[in-house]
């Protein structure tokens, strides 16, 4: 009998209606910023949202879009958005200016970005010294493309100085950008590289969207996409964090095995700017680099630290405490109770 009751009470916990769901949690009405929405990098946010995963966990969230992974930054630090989905490394430099900031669920096994030349006004590319004096195009200064251009021109002995950084945000504008000739290089991610790649307007020089190549460019797992909150938030509602993190573990694992002609149908319209094949191709390419169970590696936090350390040295010789810019605690819950998405 008791047994039976048991039973009996875990069926109807399955069967809660949302208004029930929602009112067992802290904030069920969230706002989460995020810098790109159309970008692959963002994908599991969208296919939360999509297909329903936030709103099954009671939650009612409201996704705000930016024009880069700072600004998504700026609404959270300003009190206008409760979350960021955005790079991992931006914990780091938050709690580097003493704001504690953490991650709670991975999007994002490799950071996606691909950085690339303008074969028009870069004809005779060689090397990335080479950028020099040049204009080179990221999604907007501050975020993770700028972090990329950064890293990458300090291992040719270039500061961030030395070249022109110009915000072209992650969408047309940034494809303009490029065929016009207003930049020289660009800092991007899908669908936009894909786009550029394939109409030969963009010649690639690195490329994270293989997880291999990023950990061979930064040393070692580099999370990037991620969903991170300032710890006070996490502190004052830890069911909300748990069930956005259900929300986006769900997503994850719906994408791992989903197929090309599943992404279409769902992502908006709007997102394959223009092309349905560059879109696959570009999902093809980035699917890999996706966090297959939102975990975040260990070693993560020191790979990021690293990157960022390599052109601030204010930051290098800080003492930070890597191990409270992220949690695992929310995503093995998650895991728990989505075993198979």
């Amino acid at each position: 009998m008791q047994r039976r009751h048991l039973i009996a009470g875990g069926l109807v916990a399955a069967t809660l209606p949302q208004w029930a769901l929602a009112q067992a949690l802290e904030k069920p009405k969230v706002t989460l910023a995020v810098g790109g929405k159309n970008l692959l990098y963002y994908l599991p946010l969208t296919i939360a949202e999509q297909l329903g995963y936030f709103k099954a966990e009671g939650l009612d969230v409201t996704i705000v879009d930016f024009a880069g992974g700072s600004k998504a930054l700026q609404a959270v630090v300003g009190g206008s958005a409760d979350v960021v989905s955005g790079a991992f490394e931006h914990t780091i430099n938050m709690q580097f200016k003493g704001q504690n900031m953490r991650a709670f669920v991975l999007q994002g096994a490799a950071p996606q970005i691909v950085l690339g030349v303008n074969p028009k006004t870069l004809p005779n590319f060689k090397t990335l010294a080479d950028l020099k004096g040049k204009k080179v195009g990221v999604s907007a200064p501050g975020s993770s493309t700028n972090v990329m251009v950064n890293f990458a021109l300090a291992k040719v002995g270039l500061k961030p100085g030395d070249v022109s950084i110009i915000g072209v945000g992650t969408g047309n504008g940034a494809v303009a950008a490029m065929r016009s000739g207003q930049i020289d290089a660009m800092s991007n991610l899908d669908p936009v590289i894909t786009l550029l790649q394939r109409s030969g307007d963009l010649k690639i020089v690195s490329d994270t969207r293989k997880v291999a190549e990023s950990e061979r460019v930064f040393g070692g797992p580099m999370p990037a996409g991620c969903l991170y909150a300032p710890q006070a938030f996490i502190d004052k509602n830890p069911a909300t964090t748990q069930a956005l993190t259900n929300a986006m573990v769900r997503a994850l694992k719906w994408i791992q095995t989903a197929g090309a002609a599943d992404i279409i149908k769902t992502v908006p319209e709007g997102f394959l700017l223009g092309d349905r094949a560059v879109y696959i191709d570009a999902f093809l390419a980035a699917k890999g680099a996706l966090s297959p169970d939102g975990m975040i590696p260990d070693k993560g936090a020191q790979t990021a630290f690293n990157a960022l350390a390599s052109v601030d040295a204010k930051l290098a010789a800080a003492k930070l405490d890597l191990k409270a810019v992220y949690t695992n605690d929310f995503v093995k819950k998650a895991n728990a109770k989505y075993p198979k998405g």
